[in-house]
């Protein structure tokens, strides 16, 4: 099997090929692993996420055990339990009014450049508003999805990655947790499948 490696890429040729990236500080894509299926993107590791909103360990108390995540809507950030009580504190985009909701469930699955198929009423309600939605995307920088998706139980809802930077700290999602790539990749190589996912008002 022959593994061919973009190491890098001209910028001119990047906006070209990916123009949604173009500006974007947040999202750097710096090359691709192509294996002769589908070429896997990765995320330059120096790409700069504003100053305030990169991830900051804190002090954090919390009764759930270390390797947890609690989301709070209201605060539009998200927590990963540390021992001896501290937490790393993220930022996060939440579900817009009539999206959110909170309950306790667990991690199910991790994908990394996830592929996305948004649900039925999703299509019909975007398509209500002139907007249509494709049945299937392939993970890569224009998915929605981001750099990488962090499955909660048997639900719909993810914390995932975004082609969107501007939207975190907003409420804008159809109710799934967005973060900046770097931060979620931060987040997906700590969080463990079957931690617990708290998500509060």
């Amino acid at each position: 099997m022959r593994i061919r490696i973009i190491a890098c890429l001209a910028a001119a040729a990047l906006q070209a090929a990916v123009p949604a990236l173009a500006g974007n500080k947040g999202f750097q894509v710096f090359g691709a692993i192509d294996d002769g299926s589908a070429p896997t993107w990765a995320v330059s590791r120096h790409s700069e996420v504003p100053a305030d909103l990169r991830s900051k360990t804190i002090a954090f108390q919390s009764q759930l055990p270390p390797g947890s995540v609690i989301v709070r809507t209201g605060e539009r950030k998200l927590y990963y339990v540390l021992p001896e009580g501290k937490a790393i504190a993220y930022h996060v985009g939440v579900g817009k009014e009539g999206f959110t909701w909170s309950g306790t469930n667990v991690v199910s699955r991790k994908a990394e450049w996830p592929d996305w198929r948004p649900p039925a009423d999703m299509i019909a309600r975007e398509a209500r508003r002139g907007r249509y939605l494709p049945d299937y995307m392939p993970g890569g920088p224009n998915n929605p999805l981001g750099a990488r998706a962090i499955y909660i139980g048997d639900t719909m809802f993810r914390i995932h990655g975004t082609s969107q930077p501007w939207s975190i700290g907003q409420a804008v999602s159809s109710g799934c947790i967005r973060m900046m790539n770097e931060e979620v990749i931060d987040l997906y190589n700590r969080v463990q499948i079957g931690a617990l996912v708290v998500v509060e008002d």
